[in-house]
């Protein structure tokens, strides 16, 4: 589990690389985004790598891990917009926004421990192409959340359906980064 852990790390260092950089660049005009308009980026990115991974051509030169790198990035924004909520300004600066998003990621990242404790590292024999489909799963059931105006009876909220989907894009990175398809 030492191996995951700073496997992860790494990985969420160059995402979090690229979430400060666009944050120099625009801002926190991401904070105007519903959670809706989140998901639906997300999706979007889920949906182009399911597309790279059953199409042999490609007209964007973007590969799968910069659409995985989207997926961790947007999950985090979204669970900082469950915990401050929307606004109409963007609002935030560069040093809030990093504090937060270390915050999400650190309780991201113990759900992933705790989770790979109970499961024994399960993820480890997936293939990046079930990694796929479980995130847009986890799209299709935040989708219904959302449309049920974020009622339900006996499921998981919409931020730990968030957490997932960011923790199965680092396990597909890792996969990209070992070279495993």
């Amino acid at each position: 589990m030492t191996k995951t852990s700073t496997q992860y790390d790494s990985i969420i260092t160059t995402c979090r690389q690229l979430f400060e950089n666009k944050m120099k660049d625009y801002g926190s005009a991401w904070r105007i985004l519903r959670l809706p308009s989140l998901t639906d980026q997300i999706f979007i990115k889920a949906q182009r790598i399911r597309s790279l991974q059953q199409n042999a051509s490609r007209k964007v030169d973007e590969d799968e891990a910069s659409e995985f790198v989207g997926i961790i990035n947007y999950c985090i924004m979204a669970l900082i917009q469950i915990e401050k909520g929307i606004v109409d300004q963007p609002d935030m600066p560069l040093e809030e926004s990093l504090e937060l998003y270390d915050v999400k990621v650190a309780a991201t990242k113990k759900l992933m421990e705790d989770k790979n404790h109970d499961y024994g590292e399960a993820w480890r024999d997936m293939r990046i192409s079930s990694l796929t489909d479980l995130i847009l799963q986890k799209l299709l059931r935040v989708k219904q959340i959302e449309n049920n105006q974020g009622k339900t009876l006996v499921s998981e909220g919409i931020g730990a359906n968030y957490q997932d989907m960011l923790n199965y894009a680092v396990f597909a990175l890792i996969h990209l980064e070992e070279g495993k398809v």
